[in-house]
């Protein structure tokens, strides 16, 4: 279309014929365009908005749907894990025990072997049977108690002497050594030390009054000869064999010296250090072979009869819940892919709080576009009315007054067919003028045509 035959320019033209102030059609032209433009925006953002809210419904539906899915996933991943934890601190509870008895079994591993405390026990046995021999000894004989069952008892409860000693000597000499053999060493050797010297010294007075014993059951030996010597002596063609009162006199004087040696030998200090050392020394050796036999076989009952058997309980109970957690994990990576799968289908979904700002956004865009066309057609009819109004101005200067009589008339019927046919356009929907597409002449326009045909 050429320029000349555009709406816009025959306008022009006229007001510049007429000489009407062009800068008020140059307003309504900018507010109209402006109003177009607002128009279609708004139109866009409508569109745009009722996409956004489409979205948002079946982005709602579509959380709504995979949340409740992945809800049952998630309900049988916390069932297992639950089931599987519980297993997990069962079996580290039973670790726990397991490694406190292997510990335990360690430090229980003794210094010297089964073997070794088998003899120190029999050693032990033996010094408390020696010991019980001797305090029956003492307790007929010396003390004169000749009830045979009262005196083992006594017996007997002089020999356990040696038990009561074993608990001193674990407390005070062999348990330091063993816990702190640095700090505690030179004790030890000092008490090993007097063992050893006073188990010397005993043997050696043992050995003296066996010694003496010897000697005196020689000379008794001696003189029982010479006894009897002295009875084959006699004149064995008498009659009757009658000893002579000096051979008599010698049998009594060496049966004398018998008594004399025996009682010499029961009363020498030899005898009563034997004893007593001996008594002593069995209840000294005795508590210290018990005090070494007794840890040791207790320690080796621990471990094979106790703590190996434990541990045998125990590696059967960590076997069994090995297989009973080993279905679970399995079933729980099952259900936790499953459950990964929906969560990554619910992540790829459109974020709600998203799409709700976004048409937040539009909505509020929207407004501010309302807003504006409100004052674009605000600016375009006062525009439109100023543009009119300037143009009756200037038809008005070349009218005489009747013309202006006949041009009010026409005016006014022509106002009353505008709002005839614009409240036939509003009840139709035909009215297209805000849409910016053709539409009817203006008033002006029909005032100037009506008075071009009337001159």
């Amino acid at each position: 279309m050429e320029p000349t035959n555009q709406p816009d320019f025959q306008h022009g033209y006229a007001s510049g014929v007429e000489g009407v102030n062009r800068e008020t059609y140059e307003g309504y032209l900018s507010s109209q365009v402006n109003t177009d433009w607002i128009t279609d925006r708004i139109q866009e953002k409508r569109t745009e908005l009722t996409n956004t809210e489409r979205q948002l419904a079946e982005a709602t539906d579509a959380n709504r749907t995979a949340f409740a899915d992945l809800q049952n996933f998630t309900s049988q991943v916390d069932r297992l894990d639950k089931q599987i934890k519980q297993k997990e601190a069962d079996r580290q509870a039973l670790e726990a025990d397991r490694d406190q008895l292997l510990e335990r079994r360690t430090k229980a591993a003794p210094d010297y072997s089964l073997l070794a405390g088998l003899l120190f026990l029999a050693a032990g046995i033996s010094f408390l049977a020696g010991d019980l021999i001797i305090s029956h000894e003492i307790v007929a004989y010396a003390l004169n108690i000749r009830n045979t069952n009262e005196a083992w008892a006594f017996a007997v409860g002089l020999a356990m002497v040696s038990i009561l000693l074993k608990p001193a000597y674990d407390r005070l000499i062999e348990q330091p050594y063993q816990e702190d053999p640095v700090k505690n060493g030179r004790r030890y050797g000092r008490f090993k030390m007097g063992l050893a010297l006073f188990s010397v010294l005993t043997l050696a007075v043992l050995g003296w009054f066996r010694y003496e014993a010897y000697r005196t059951d020689q000379l008794k030996a001696a003189i029982n000869k010479s006894v009897r010597q002295l009875q084959l002596n006699t004149d064995p063609t008498a009659a009757t064999q009658v000893l002579s009162p000096s051979t008599l006199s010698k049998i009594e004087k060496q049966l004398s010296e018998s008594s004399e040696l025996n009682l010499a030998l029961v009363n020498s200090p030899w005898a009563l250090l034997s004893f007593v050392l001996s008594g002593i020394l069995f209840a000294l050796a005795g508590a210290v072979c018990l005090g070494i036999a007794l840890p040791v076989l207790s320690a080796f009952w621990f471990r094979w009869l106790q703590a190996d058997i434990k541990l045998g309980k125990l590696r059967r109970r960590l076997k069994r819940l090995d297989k009973e957690i080993a279905p679970l994990e399995t079933q729980l990576a099952e259900q936790r892919t499953q459950q990964q799968v929906l969560q990554h289908n619910l992540d790829l979904l459109p974020n709600l709080n998203d799409l709700k700002e976004e048409r937040q956004t539009i909505m509020s865009e929207l407004n501010e576009l309302l807003s504006e066309l409100k004052l674009a057609q605000t600016d375009s009819r006062i525009s439109n009315f100023n543009d009119g109004y300037g143009q009756g101005e200037a038809t008005r200067t070349v009218l005489t007054d009747d013309e202006q009589r006949q041009l009010r008339k026409e005016m006014l019927a022509l106002q009353n067919s505008n709002r005839s046919r614009s409240g036939e356009a509003r009840t139709n929907g035909s009215d297209k003028g805000t849409n910016g597409k053709t539409q009817g002449l203006r008033p002006y326009q029909t005032i100037r045509n009506y008075l071009s045909d009337e001159l």
